[in-house]
């Protein structure tokens, strides 16, 4: 399984746990805010609210919490005034990590990011030291149970997807072209094809291996940064056998 399936399905189980529910509600709402004030409140004409609306449903977001951020992001009611930051550094290994944050304060958040960073054998670095290393996609996770790779690779690659890859027992990867990922969605979904997950997001161009003390350590510097309120997307290289992933 590649290293984003690996990481995605940890971010899935984080975030069925109750106990994370309010940070994960926080970051959704984030993103509505910030897509509604850059495309406008009708997810119609706003391919990225329409994307970000997704990700709300797959969480269980409350409607009146939608609708309460889409109305501050398009100004009809007050709210906070978000800026987004990129940040990069390198983890244990050498692995490679690119985040996203969206941040009422960013020397706040850098300070923060940086302590994670060194607290977990990291190092924050300068912008663009690992940017280089990733392509944006779009990327769909699609079960085996959903579709068949003949009738899922007929239905994506005529709607534009880069490639499929079949990298586990349980699931397909689907792969595309920024642009091409709503018309790809649209074509599963007119196909009745379900998909785990889908988003756009940025791939690692090749993935460093880690194992032993190294693995738990990027596992921990992983889980941190995606702790921290601040942070939205959090992107690596790193590769992890399923069972150390597990085990820890």
């Amino acid at each position: 399984m590649s290293g984003h399936s690996k990481w995605a399905n940890i971010k899935h189980k984080k975030g069925a746990e109750d106990a994370r529910r309010g940070k994960v509600f926080t970051k959704v709402v984030k993103e509505i805010i910030v897509a509604a004030r850059f495309g406008g409140g009708d997810p119609n004409a706003n391919p990225r609210l329409r994307t970000v609306l997704l990700k709300a449903k797959s969480v269980n977001l409350p409607k009146d919490n939608i609708e309460r951020a889409i109305k501050k992001g398009t100004g009809e009611l007050e709210g906070v005034d978000y800026e987004e930051l990129s940040y990069e550094g390198y983890g244990p290994g050498g692995a490679a990590i690119l985040l996203e944050s969206l941040t009422d304060n960013k020397n706040r958040t850098v300070a923060d990011v940086r302590h994670i960073f060194s607290k977990h054998n990291g190092n924050l670095g300068e912008n663009g030291c690992v940017a280089w290393m990733f392509d944006k996609k779009g990327w769909f996770e699609v079960a085996k149970s959903a579709a068949d790779e003949e009738t899922l690779m007929t239905v994506a690659l005529d709607a534009g997807a880069e490639d499929i890859k079949d990298d586990d027992d349980e699931n397909f990867e689907v792969i595309t072209a920024p642009d091409d990922f709503e018309a790809v969605k649209a074509a599963l979904e007119e196909a009745n094809i379900a998909c785990v997950d889908a988003e756009v997001t940025m791939l690692p161009q090749t993935n460093v291996s880690l194992k032993g003390k190294e693995a738990e350590q990027m596992l921990k510097l992983m889980d941190a940064l995606e702790d921290n309120d601040d942070i939205q997307k959090v992107y690596t290289n790193a590769d992890i056998d399923e069972e150390v992933i597990n085990a820890i």
